[in-house]
């Protein structure tokens, strides 16, 4: 049989992976979650005939306690309240996007600014911080996990020009107390939790504002149900 149009180059297929993914990776809950990227994930390695690759990231993510029955979402639910996993998901699969050179940033930091923000954002988030501080600071982020609605969680990654350095990453939530269904939240800014990075134990990469110590789910938290996340 004769199609009425060639298919698609492996070329074409591949740069389309690569647009789906950062579009993916920016609003993982409307394109699926963690399973979604997994498929992209597979889809790119084939075509890039290197379907093994991540297996040994999975391999690196379980020795660094990234990894569990649930994913990399399940090595977040000790630490960000209110189902507030799927950003901060993303986050760890866009540093392996990176690595590949698939990840598409909207900007990246010179290297005297990022080594500058490395070198003084943990003192810094050791106080309690919102979104608008975190930007005021250190300016608009490479990669914006989450969209622009000050009422919703969104994570924010920052990166040097060069891919072989760790993204900076900043979890911030927006969201009522446990318990309650109240909407929209009483902050009109999210909150910033913690400060991530580096390639270490996954626990120890973490710099935990007051706010963020506070907001640790207990274990009754971890074991609700996942409610939809807004965006």
């Amino acid at each position: 049989m004769t199609l009425p149009n060639p298919l698609a180059t492996a070329e074409e297929i591949h740069t389309h992976l690569v647009d789906q993914l950062n579009l993916a990776l920016r609003r993982p809950g409307m394109f699926g979650g963690e399973p979604a990227l997994r498929v992209l994930l597979d889809h790119l390695l084939f075509v890039e005939r290197q379907p093994g690759a991540f297996t040994q990231q999975q391999r690196d993510w379980e020795d660094r306690r990234l990894w569990s029955a649930a994913g990399v979402t399940g090595a977040f639910r000790d630490l960000m309240p209110g189902q507030n996993y799927e950003y901060c998901m993303a986050s760890v699969y866009a540093e392996f996007a990176q690595q590949r050179g698939w990840l598409k940033p909207d900007g990246v930091l010179a290297e005297e600014a990022y080594e500058a923000l490395k070198g003084r954002v943990r003192r810094w988030a050791r106080e309690d911080r919102t979104w608008a501080d975190v930007t005021a600071e250190f300016g608009a982020p490479s990669v914006l996990f989450g969209g622009n609605n000050p009422l919703y969680g969104k994570t924010l990654g920052y990166l040097s020009k060069d891919p072989k350095q760790p993204m900076v990453v900043f979890h911030l939530w927006n969201g009522s107390e446990p318990g309650t269904e109240s909407w929209p939240p009483e902050h009109e800014q999210p909150l910033l939790l913690a400060v991530r990075f580096g390639e270490g134990p996954f626990r120890r990469s973490f710099t935990f504002t007051p706010e963020g110590e506070r907001r640790k789910p207990t274990t009754a938290e971890r074991c609700l149900p996942k409610q939809p996340v807004r965006t």
